[in-house]
């Protein structure tokens, strides 16, 4: 048995307990704190920054009794974040000295004149980050640390996708907690994507449970996606890029022509995501953007979210060519007129829905939004 301190997203006790697997068990913890460090804020960065500070006091919590199978879980979680273990001397509230261990990288790095607060991180950043953790410990002793700090930050899209999912209008005629029990609930596959499958019971409509129906879905997170428009020039540009799925089908033609689009970051508004994926996949600055519908992309398979926009763009000049991010993405763009946009709706040229949704969208608000510009 060891005893460990934690000073910075741990010291939230429903995600330690996660960590650790011990659900609703108590927790042996006291307030504590280590002589000459201290708990940072770095820019925008949720997570807090460990540093070598000499008169500073990092304080934490100090967990007594630590098994050696949770100090492992505890090692395959901070690992991913590229922390490992070192042993100091903390001092509790009450004075005694106790010999505890501790994860921070081993560059501890430097200070900042910014205190991370707790608090904060908790109103913003505990939920999604207690989600991300309940599907990385789900992987304790199935992957390494090095592997899930490759699918931490697609785990981390998905949970605030799920944060995000829980905040929607309910359903007045059901009660969730009575009408969906679930019997078990797997994870086989995570990577940029995330497969998961659960063993699950459904009311019916004659009121009874149904018997148990295994069901798998995609879980890929939130996406904004935006149809770039020239309400002068009456153009929309257009982007094509390669598509593994479609040509795992086997379509003939994998590469797809879409509006621009992308996943959201934790916490980022859609609105944001759509300027940013804007710049990086087709070099545009967009002015306005009109909301064209909120939706789940394919619900009998997939968890992604989606969030349409028509953006107002200057589509004259030179703003074609090709690009990409360093994702892998190699993309070229084109700026056709709307005419010759429907035209290619009309004759099932297209296959990608948010581009044929948007489209449908800007037709049927074209004469407002050319009125406005």
């Amino acid at each position: 048995m060891a005893d460990f301190f934690f000073y910075g997203t741990l010291r939230h006790l429903p995600l330690l307990r996660v960590v650790l697997g011990r659900n609703g068990d108590a927790l042996r913890v006291s307030a504590a704190g280590l002589a000459d460090h201290g708990v940072f804020q770095l820019g925008d960065e949720s997570f807090p920054h460990f540093a070598s500070v000499a008169g500073a006091r990092a304080t934490g919590v100090l967990l007594r009794d630590v098994s050696e199978v949770e100090a492992q879980r505890l090692q395959f979680y901070e690992g991913a974040f590229g922390y490992h273990r070192h042993e100091v001397s903390v001092c509790t509230d009450e004075g005694d000295q106790v010999a505890a261990q501790v994860f921070y990288p081993d560059d501890a790095g430097q200070g900042s004149d910014r205190t991370w607060s707790l608090d904060d991180w908790e109103r913003d950043w505990a939920e999604i980050s207690l989600c991300a953790a309940e599907e990385a410990m789900a992987w304790f002793g199935r992957k390494n640390a090095q592997e899930m700090a490759q699918a931490f930050p697609g785990m981390r899209r998905r949970a605030s996708a799920l944060v995000a999912g829980r905040r929607r209008t309910a359903d007045p005629e059901r009660d969730l907690s009575r009408d969906v029990r679930i019997v078990s609930h797997h994870h086989p596959y995570t990577k940029f994507f995330s497969l998961q499958e659960i063993d699950v019971q459904v009311r019916q409509y004659d009121g009874e449970m149904s018997g148990v129906l295994n069901r798998a879905a995609i879980l890929v997170g939130e996406a904004a996606v935006v149809l770039p428009y020239d309400p002068l020039r009456d153009c929309v540009m257009l982007i094509e890029q390669f598509r593994a799925p479609v040509y795992m089908v086997g379509d003939p033609s994998p590469w797809v022509w879409e509006p621009v689009a992308g996943l959201l970051e934790p916490g980022e508004p859609a609105e944001e995501a759509a300027r940013r994926e804007a710049l990086e996949e087709a070099g545009l600055a967009l002015d306005r953007l009109e909301s064209a519908g909120k939706m789940y992309s394919s619900t009998g398979s997939s968890t992604e979210y989606l969030h349409l926009f028509v953006g107002f763009a200057d589509l004259g000049g030179d703003v074609t060519g090709t690009g990409g991010t360093d994702e892998g993405e190699d993309i070229r763009s084109k700026v056709i007129g709307y005419d010759e946009l429907m035209r290619g709706i009309d004759a099932e040229e297209y296959k990608d829905m948010p581009l044929i949704t948007t489209a449908l969208w800007l037709a049927r608000h074209r004469e407002r939004l050319r009125g406005t510009a």
